[in-house]
């Protein structure tokens, strides 16, 4: 008695700084409709990932009002549900046209049609006595789709060396949460709720040392922008004073005048085109090839 007693108080220790820290992240991206209220546009944002996080939170409010000993699961994911539903109707609300569309058509598709599909198959077609099993693994399969999401974002941290769109604190607290659910999910004997969070602890560490290791480089990048243009202009004027490049050559003065008058114009004639290829080369070099700095 004593030892399941120790069980469920660690249980709900670890289900409550889970709730805890799972509203942390659920509120994260609330700078980001902020900007979105302020600006009156969605920008390049899109609805994708909202979407799946209210369908993972509806999947898992479903399988713990099934359960009926999951109460802290209840608690978040009703949180979960409330806010993603909050920050869809606001995407709709300042998206354009085509993305608007494109975010009804997704909303109707996901939350609407898959979630009744997987309500009524699991109800009508599986029985009782696995229903829960079942749809436990369902929802190990979408929370593990969730958790995937992000190695796009890394991947493109890689390519650019940049984690401007890789924020650390989401990084943490993400991790924070899927160690926290994973020992609730131990403690509870419940392995559909520890097993995706291996993953996302996984993915967690992986983005944290990705943050590590690229933090120094949107620095450097910002640097290597600001240089450039002064890096180009001064390369272009080292290059036209540069001696024997443009015809601005140094020679000592003759004492006969009017030889040196002859030289100076002809050296004049022949500077001038000189500087203008010089000039048209660059402008074409430019267009041919134009900057290209890491993001």
């Amino acid at each position: 008695m004593a030892v399941m007693a120790d069980r469920h108080a660690w249980a709900v220790a670890f289900g409550v700084l889970g709730n805890i820290i799972s509203v942390l992240v659920f509120l994260a991206p609330v700078p980001t409709f902020y900007r979105i209220y302020k600006k009156k546009s969605t920008e390049s944002f899109q609805s994708l990932p909202y979407q799946v996080a209210l369908l993972s939170c509806m999947l898992w409010l479903y399988y713990a009002l099934i359960k009926k000993t999951a109460f802290l699961l209840i608690t978040i994911n009703s949180f979960g549900c409330v806010v993603e539903t909050l920050y869809i109707s606001m995407f709709l609300a300042y998206a354009p046209k085509n993305s608007r569309m494109c975010a009804m058509k997704l909303f109707a598709a996901m939350n609407m049609g898959a979630f009744s599909l997987i309500l009524v198959a699991t109800h009508f077609l599986v029985k009782s006595s696995i229903r829960i099993k079942v749809l436990g693994w369902i929802n190990v399969a979408i929370s593990v789709c969730v958790f995937a999401a992000p190695l796009s974002i890394m991947a493109r941290v890689i390519r650019t060396r940049s984690v401007e769109f890789m924020p650390f604190n989401l990084s943490f607290f993400l991790t924070l949460s899927a160690i926290m659910w994973f020992s609730y999910g131990v403690f509870i004997k419940d392995f559909c709720v520890a097993v995706p969070n291996v993953v996302g602890f996984i993915l967690g560490m992986l983005q944290m040392i990705l943050y590590a290791i690229y933090r120094n480089s949107d620095k450097v990048v910002e640097e290597e922008k600001k240089k450039d243009p002064e890096e180009t202009h001064n390369s272009i004027a080292a290059a036209l004073s540069k001696p024997g490049s443009s015809g601005f050559e140094v020679h000592p003065i003759d004492i006969d005048t009017d030889n040196n008058n002859d030289n100076t114009k002809d050296k004049n004639q022949t500077a001038e085109p000189e500087i203008h290829v010089h000039h048209k080369s660059f402008l074409l070099s430019s267009e041919l090839h134009p900057d290209e700095s890491p993001v």
